[in-house]
């Protein structure tokens, strides 16, 4: 027997354990292992019952990702016809589920006749995320089981579920208490099958899956959904799929799954769902810092600031257990941000999130101080103060006197210099950029800024934190605004200077959340504040003095003290959380456009999407050539997970890569020359995206 499978018999029970670590992923060899085993296991007079379990810290996390888009994924035996072959078993067939049973993990204990699980194991179909829909089963036989509308809700949402949620589901058939051992649990369970004379394949619950439910439920379930699934084909195949399962047998419904499968998978949207699942997997990988680097220990957090930002930060630690001090040079601040964290966490017990036992748990590990002596042990401290360098530079030179030895120095900046920060304390190499995305309890963005002398450790410290308390990070190198924010500006340049030319706000916004952006850019700046931007803005007019025009209508809203949607006026007129487009602003334009000698006329849609994201991508390429970015995909997750750009498109530079690299580059050059002195100005083609397009390179990497 294949070492990828651990079979041994208990009495009548062959137990089948899938041994490909980590998580048991259901790869080609893993699938032709798990049929020899289980042939065998059919052909032994002594087996009665087989119990099919996961070996390590997962029943199996799924499918092998790394064979989609390829030969393997339907290499004999694929996975689908494997499950129809377990699924006709005549002997009973439990699955016995610990960790993680996921995609075709769970499809695998669909197929089953039993199922048993241990108590801490979670259960879900997330293929949905990755573009996909359940392709060996899941589609059809869940339904069947806990009934069509359950069914759907775990399949769309990709959200997994509890083994008690699993129970009561009618999911799985028994869960083992805590401490108790699965395996002889399911061994026991299936000689009681045997003993009983049980069917190999008990009825299915939900032999009716949609019986109960309206006859226009799937019509009205897409209608909706509509708008959250704007520009997405893996819910509207899955749903469709789900609907088979409704409407006639199991062996026509599979291969309606079958089908809508194949167009899932072979679609440029599976393609770029699974380019960053893979990024999120590589943005962990820095060159010279070693898996085996001895971390650094974090257990007790400080944080400087109690407004909105460092009340997040705060919340992000008391929510994985960590104790963390919330430090406040004025009472009153302090209250208030106190205040306020804890009106979130009551929203989220509102909300049915949160029980008032773990509201009152992560209360108690937020400590509020006025002094910086109280926050001397701390292990990481993250500044949160204004966004003033002279400001963060007076709280690291009082850090450096007050903190131990050893203790992580944070800057949660999100466009100064790192390196001039550190450079005020005598320990630069304790010192680290760990740019929060606000909301920052729930944007799971992390920028993680490496100065030119952070060490490695502090590097590797700080990454294994993010996944502590459930952030995705990604490493950007030293430079104004890092990944996302240095990208924002030539992207937001050109929404604002449109806009003068001749477009408005509306169009333009409509542009881009067409493309399925989750918000386009002038809402964002209604959304963050005019006045924040224009603060950044004075913070760096040296910078930008050679030509600041495009951001005139910004800084003439921010004059007027229309900073958005805090104050109901900004690029557009608030009423509640209503938008309404505001027409003195285009007036506004208008007149400025007169002063500035900036001729406007009918911009076109295709226009805005190509000066809006050539700029955009052009940027990011140029990030990746100067080094601040390791990698593309580092770029994309920045962007997605930061801004709002649609994950079913890869993130900008994946969906350059879609394009064409040699039609952004056209693009660029062609406004370059239309655009005049404004063209000649900012349309300059990033020299990497010259060389890959000159080379014939279809892909971004550096050259």
């Amino acid at each position: 027997m294949t070492t990828l499978i651990d079979y041994r018999l208990e009495g009548q029970v062959a137990l089948i354990g899938l041994a490909r670590p980590p998580v048991n992923a259901l790869g080609q060899p893993l699938r032709a292992a798990l049929a020899e085993a289980f042939e065998r296991a059919l052909a032994d007079a002594q087996v009665c019952a087989v119990v099919i379990h996961g070996q390590g810290r997962a029943f199996s996390a799924g499918a092998d990702i790394s064979e989609f888009g390829s030969p393997a994924a339907f290499a004999t035996p694929d996975l689908a016809s494997l499950l129809c072959r377990l699924a006709e078993s005549p002997k009973p067939l439990v699955a016995a589920i610990a960790g993680t049973a996921l995609g075709g993990g769970l499809e695998t204990a669909l197929a089953c006749g039993y199922r048993i699980s241990a108590a801490n194991a979670t259960l879900g179909l997330p293929e949905t995320r990755i573009g996909l829909l359940p392709g060996a089963g899941g589609t059809q036989r869940l339904p069947r089981l806990i009934g069509a509308q359950a069914a759907l809700e775990m399949i769309i949402s990709g959200e997994p579920v509890s083994a008690s949620k699993a129970l009561a589901l009618g999911l799985v058939d028994q869960v083992v208490a805590e401490g108790e051992d699965l395996l002889a649990a399911a061994t026991a369970f299936a000689a009681a099958r045997v003993a009983e004379s049980a069917p190999a394949q008990p009825a299915w619950r939900h032999a009716d899956p949609a019986q109960g439910l309206p006859s226009q439920f799937f019509d009205e379930y897409a209608a909706t959904h509509a708008r959250r699934w704007k520009g997405q084909l893996a819910p509207v195949l899955a749903l469709q799929a789900v609907q088979a399962a409704c409407s006639g047998s199991l062996q026509a419904g599979l291969a309606k799954e079958h089908a809508l499968f194949a167009q899932a998978e072979s679609s440029a949207q599976s393609t770029a769902l699974r380019h960053q699942f893979f990024a999120q997997r590589e943005a962990l990988k820095i060159p010279g810092v070693s898996k085996d680097i001895a971390l650094r220990p974090v257990q007790r957090v400080a944080v400087i600031g109690a407004g909105t930002m460092g009340g997040g930060i705060a919340m992000n630690f008391a929510n994985a257990g960590i104790p963390v001090t919330l430090l406040e040079l004025k009472g009153e601040a302090l209250d208030r941000g106190l205040a306020q964290i804890r009106k979130q966490y009551d929203s989220s017990v509102k909300r049915g999130k949160l029980t008032p036992q773990q509201l009152d748990a992560r209360m108690a590990l937020i400590t509020g101080t006025l002094e910086y002596a109280d926050i001397a042990q701390a292990d990481l401290v993250i500044e949160a103060v204004f966004e003033r360098l002279s400001i963060k530079q007076n709280v690291f030179r009082t850090l450096d006197e007050v903190c131990k030895a050893g203790a992580i120095l944070a800057t949660n900046t999100s466009t100064l210099d790192v390196d001039l920060i550190a450079a005020v304390t005598r320990r630069p190499q304790d010192v680290i950029g760990l740019h929060f995305f606000s909301p920052a309890n729930i944007m799971r963005l992390l920028e993680v800024v490496r100065g030119r002398e952070t060490s490695a450790q502090v590097l590797a410290t700080t990454l294994d934190l993010a996944r502590r308390i459930d952030k995705i990070a990604v490493v950007s190198g030293v430079c104004f605004g890092f990944i996302g924010n240095r990208m924002l500006e030539p992207y937001a340049r050109e929404a604002h200077r449109l806009v003068l030319e001749g477009a408005t706000p509306a169009q333009v916004d409509g542009v881009l959340t067409d493309l399925g952006l989750a918000m386009g850019v002038l809402s964002m700046y209604d959304l963050a504040g005019i006045d924040v931007g224009y603060l950044v803005r004075e913070s760096r007019r040296e910078a930008i003095a050679h030509d600041a025009s495009y951001f005139k209508l910004a800084d003439e809203l921010y004059s007027h003290g229309h900073y958005g949607q805090k104050t109901g006026r900004g690029f557009y007129r608030y009423e509640g959380r209503e938008r309404i487009e505001d027409y003195e602003v285009v007036a506004c334009a208008e007149v400025l456009a007169h002063e500035l000698g900036i001729a406007r006329r009918a911009i076109s849609n295709e226009e805005i999407h190509d000066r809006c994201l050539f700029m955009l991508i052009n940027e990011g390429i140029q990030l990746l050539d100067d080094g601040i970015a390791q990698r593309s995909g580092d770029i994309d997750l920045v962007w997605i997970n930061g801004y709002g750009f649609p994950a079913w498109l890869g993130g900008p530079l994946h969906y350059a890569e879609r394009l064409g690299l040699g039609r952004v580059l056209a693009g660029i050059e062609h406004y370059r020359e239309q655009l005049g002195g404004y063209g000649q100005m900012w349309f300059e083609p990033a020299p990497l995206l010259q060389r890959l397009v000159a080379a014939g390179h279809a892909r971004i990497q550096r050259l």
